[in-house]
């Protein structure tokens, strides 16, 4: 069984294995190991709050095989985002050239700085390790996130955004950076995206180009880029976009990878989920080869775990989900505890 809880101090090796294997362009986890450290400190700090409204809190979970122990993915929520730390975006939008007197008509896309998704919230740091990339886990991965988020609603901004990793190459080279960096810096794409990993967005503000930017003065292959997702993104956009994300024209400063949104009441899985009691018992009678697969997890915050399972079974009559006892025991229910579910 694979189960899903926040993350602990214990977990600092297999977060810093992640990290390395995540590679180039995923600026959530950069290989450092005091970064690394604050982020699981900062966690436990979000985790242990008694808070009723978004502030400055990561909730980092950790997905673990429950029979070898191995911490096998990651995932991670910002309750707010921009708000200690600018959060930068390009927005794409239009000019119009016209001129009556030459009969000329030209409408041009342009690529304006902004930070207009300041306090909302982010889903973020999505890794599952490439050997268990299989079967339901990595949508699982995905959308456990949102049965935390519709349990503790309080916790969250009505905006949720995901920031979708831009192209670039095998050595981490973006096409839309290089263009940037012809032009504006002297640095390198990695080293560019280590330093917004670390949190140093200062140079943003410096040498970013302070109006808009001409979508056509770019190189082909930085325009061919704009709003277009890694190769190896593609499955959690496909994911996403199912939730009811949508792109509204944002994109990355760097890499110009998409971002995408939804209002938190309108995601689907928060939508569809469902609390109610639970019973512990057998599951004999169910066809466990033709039963839905569920998504369930208990009512904690610091003591919050999901997994998903077709050992459970929910009986409209008698508004209850019926789990086995290995399933309540990794969800640390016992009998008549309320739990949430949506069907995976």
């Amino acid at each position: 069984m694979q189960v899903l809880r926040p993350i602990t101090a214990n977990d600092f090796a297999a977060l810093k294995q992640i990290a390395i294997e995540s590679g180039h362009g995923f600026t959530s986890l950069p290989v450092d190991d005091n970064l690394l450290q604050e982020k699981i400190e900062r966690a436990e700090r979000s985790f242990a709050k008694d808070i009723n409204k978004p502030q400055d809190e990561t909730y980092l979970f950790v997905l673990e095989d429950s029979e070898t122990g191995d911490v096998i993915g990651t995932t991670a929520i910002e309750a707010a985002v921009g708000m200690s730390v600018p959060l930068y975006h390009y927005h794409q939008g239009k000019t119009v050239h016209h001129s009556p007197t030459l009969n000329v008509y030209n409408t041009v896309d342009i690529l304006s700085m902004c930070n207009d998704y300041t306090g909302c919230s982010e889903i973020c740091t999505l890794f599952l390790r490439e050997q268990n990339r299989k079967g339901l886990t990595g949508r699982f991965l995905s959308r456990s996130r949102f049965l935390f988020m519709a349990q503790h609603s309080e916790r969250f901004a009505d905006t949720i955004i995901a920031e979708m990793r831009g192209v670039s190459d095998e050595d981490g080279h973006s096409p839309f950076w290089q263009w940037l960096q012809e032009h504006f810096f002297s640095i390198e794409f990695p080293q560019a995206d280590h330093l917004v990993g670390l949190g140093d967005k200062v140079f943003i503000s410096e040498l970013m180009p302070k109006y808009p930017i001409y979508a056509n003065l770019l190189s082909k292959k930085a325009q061919a880029v704009i709003g277009k997702v890694h190769e190896k993104t593609k499955p959690a956009l496909k994911l996403l976009e199912k939730e009811g994300f949508e792109h509204r024209g944002y994109v990355d400063l760097f890499d110009a990878g998409p971002t995408v949104e939804a209002k938190l009441g309108n995601i689907r899985s928060v939508r569809e989920s469902q609390v109610c009691p639970i019973s512990i018992g057998e599951l004999a009678h169910i066809n466990e080869q033709s039963s839905d697969t569920l998504a369930i997890c208990n009512q904690g915050v610091n003591d919050f775990r999901a997994t998903f399972t077709k050992h459970a079974h929910y009986n409209h009559a008698k508004h209850t989900l019926i789990v086995s006892q290995e399933v309540a025991d990794a969800l640390k229910l016992k009998q008549g505890d309320a739990a949430r579910f949506f069907r995976l």
